[in-house]
This record gives structure tokens, C-alpha cells and sequence, in this order.
């Protein structure tokens, strides 16, 4: 070697992306951060409150699945979480990072609620309920069409719009509240018209077969049909879907319509099903907790079940944790923090790896 040429020093540790590996291997990395992340919780819970963690587990299992009707909660909340995960998958697949889901189920909310507080009286319950449902899904979808507009013609930053959206939407349902209340309580109370039927005598049961049926249409809509090859063709290369022929801008109107109306679905079973009336929180911010579940399920509707029940498991059961140690109200988000930051963290290991500098022979 010329004694004018430097030696170039091969760093330490290098991070590269794999080629691939098998889902085995990807699933035993996942069932490995979780079981961390539990041992870890139940570290914090130790030093914090002195609580032995077995009882820790315990309690957190029996909060999801202790009775009978906590299994029904667990399954209504998964439901409605899952609902809000599957209206954004198609914009998010399409790389449109729609953050507004929270402002268009609010939306949905708020257009039920209109419907049953002017046209209520003297209507049928089945022409209130199509009223409620349209007017929901009509108004959600026009929100959220906004921002794929100024996308699709002026190239906005989509991101920032559609989380101030969110604002509006909050703002204008705090307007109408304070309308609808002459007495200035803003609280609307309890509706009595437009209730969904219940099934088998069940107040959840008819939310948790209309999710089920929306996922199995999601999973083929976005894998077989026409559009769904439109928005995975757009998510990887706007250039690619030029070259073929996609008329691009039309995607993410179309995409952002579907995925607006369908937190308007959201919105319309909050009301019709759960809530019976709207406040600003009726949206209870599952519309940023449904972007961690989207992203976490590869954007997979039958994926995204099994993320939507992790993440009610942990909320339902950290928060009997919270009743039985009678500790601070934050330790359900701690917890719940804890273990998603460890199965992000995963993602890395999953998609990467690392290469340590091997030592020199003399």
C-alpha cells in the first residue's frame, strides 16, 4: 500500500436494512418486546408503588377479561378503535398521512346529533337512523375532501392540515353545544330518538358485526380491487402511477372521501349505538390512537385486529390497575406507553440490523 494513501478506518457498528426475514422470526421478535415490555411495566410498578408485579398482571388480565361484561367492553372498544384504524389505512397506504380522523368522527358526531335534534320529534326511529346515517357520512367525507383538494391541486402539506382540522371540528361542535343549551351547561344529555336496535338483546352487538363486516371489505377492497392497486401504486411512486396512466389527483380525492365517510361511520355508531348525544370529547381520541394501530398492522385490516386488541387490553386492564392500587390516574397511559415503545422499537430490529467491525487480522 502507498504510504500517501490513507487508511480508511471501517466504523465500529454499521446499521443496515435486511433483505428480508421470515414472519416466524418477525412474530417471535414481537412476542418477545411485548413479554419485555410487561416485565419491564411491572419493574415501574414495583419501584413506584411497591406492588408485587404478579398481582400486577393479574390485575391487568382480569381488567379486560375478569367478568362478563368487562369481555363485552373489551369488545366494543376494540370495535370502535378498529372502525376509526380502517377509515385512515386506505390514505395512509396511499402515503397521505391523514391526522384529522379525530375532527371527521367528530364531524359524524355532530351531523347525527343535528339530525335527531331538528327532525327527531314525530319521525320514525328507521327513517331517523338512514337520515343520521347519510347526514353523517356526507359531512365527514366533505371534511375531509378539503384538505385532499388543496393536496391534489397546490401540493399542501397535508399533515398539518388535516391536524388542524381537528381544532375546527372540536370548536364547532363546542358552538353547537352552547346553541342546543340555552343554559350554557354545554352538555346536551341523552337523547332519546335515533337509538340503533339492539341485537340479541345487546347494546354492542350490532357496532361489533358492522366493524367485522367493514374489515373483511377493507382486506379485499384495498388487495383485489382496482382502486386499492390505484392507492399502493400512488404510495410508492406518484411518478410510477403517472407513467402507467393514473390520474393521481383523483386517487386522493376518491381515497380521502373514503376515508372521511368512514370515520363518519364511526361518528354515526357512536351516536346511534354508544353515546345517544355528542360533546367534544365523543371522539375520546381514538382518531390519534388509530394511526399507532394502522401503522403497527402494516396496514392490514385483519392485522390491525390483533394491534386495536392490544392496545384496548392494555387501557381496559391499566385502568382496573388504577381502582385495585388506588394509584394515580396516569399509570394506564404509562403503561400503555411502555409497551407500544417497545413494540416500535421492535420494528427495528425487524427491518434492520446491526454489524459490529470485526477485528483485524495482524
Amino acid at each position: 500500500m502507498n504510504k500517501a494513501e490513507k487508511h480508511i478506518k471501517e466504523p465500529f457498528m454499521r446499521v443496515i436494512k435486511r433483505d428480508s426475514i421470515s414472519w416466524q422470526k418477525a412474530i417471535l421478535v414481537r412476542a418477545l418486546a411485548i413479554i419485555g415490555s410487561l416485565l419491564f411495566s411491572g419493574i415501574i410498578c414495583y419501584l413506584l408503588i411497591g406492588a408485587n408485579p404478579l398481582k400486577l398482571y393479574i390485575t391487568l388480565f382480569e381488567g379486560a377479561f375478569g367478568t362478563k361484561r368487562r369481555i363485552w367492553k373489551l369488545a366494543k372498544d376494540l370495535a370502535l378503535l378498529l372502525c376509526i384504524s380502517l377509515a385512515i389505512t386506505p390514505a395512509f397506504k396511499m402515503r397521505f398521512w391523514n391526522i384529522g380522523a379525530e375532527g371527521q368522527t367528530l364531524i359524524g358526531c355532530l351531523a347525527s346529533v343535528a339530525c335527531i335534534y331538528y327532525l327527531g320529534k314525530g319521525m320514525p326511529n328507521w327513517l331517523l337512523i338512514i337520515l343520521m346515517f347519510v347526514a353523517a357520512l356526507v359531512a365527514s367525507a366533505l371534511w375531509a375532501v378539503i384538505p385532499a383538494i388543496f393536496k391534489a391541486k397546490w401540493n399542501t402539506n397535508e399533515t398539518l392540515f388535516t391536524l388542524m382540522m381537528n381544532y375546527v371540528a372540536i370548536n364547532l361542535v363546542a358552538y353547537y353545544l352552547l346553541k342546543w343549551t340555552p343554559s350554557g351547561s354545554s352538555t346536551l344529555g341523552m337523547l332519546s330518538e335515533g337509538h340503533l336496535p339492539k341485537l340479541m338483546n345487546n347494546e354492542y352487538l350490532l357496532l361489533i358485526l358492522v366493524v367485522l363486516a367493514l374489515t373483511v371489505a377493507m382486506y379485499i377492497y384495498l388487495k383485489y380491487s382496482k382502486h386499492g392497486y390505484e392507492i399502493a401504486v400512488v404510495g410508492e411512486s406518484e411518478n410510477t402511477a403517472k407513467y402507467i396512466g393514473i390520474n393521481v389527483k383523483k386517487v386522493i380525492i376518491r381515497t380521502m372521501v373514503l376515508s372521511g365517510a368512514l370515520c363518519g361511520l364511526a361518528g354515526f355508531l357512536i351516536v346511534g349505538a354508544l353515546d345517544h348525544s355528542v360533546t367534544t370529547a365523543s371522539a375520546g381520541g381514538l382518531g390519534f390512537t388509530a394511526i399507532m394501530v394502522s401503522w403497527l398492522g402494516k396496514f392490514n385490516p385483519f392485522t390491525m385486529i390483533l394491534t386495536s386488541l392490544l392496545v384496548v387490553f392494555l387501557e381496559n386492564g391499566a385502568d382496573r390497575i388504577v381502582t385495585v392500587f388506588n394509584i394515580n390516574d396516569a399509570f394506564p397511559s404509562i403503561v400503555t406507553g411502555i409497551v407500544l415503545f417497545f413494540i416500535i422499537g421492535c420494528e427495528f430490529f425487524i427491518n434492520y440490523k446491526v454489524i459490529f467491525r470485526k477485528k483485524e487480522a495482524k
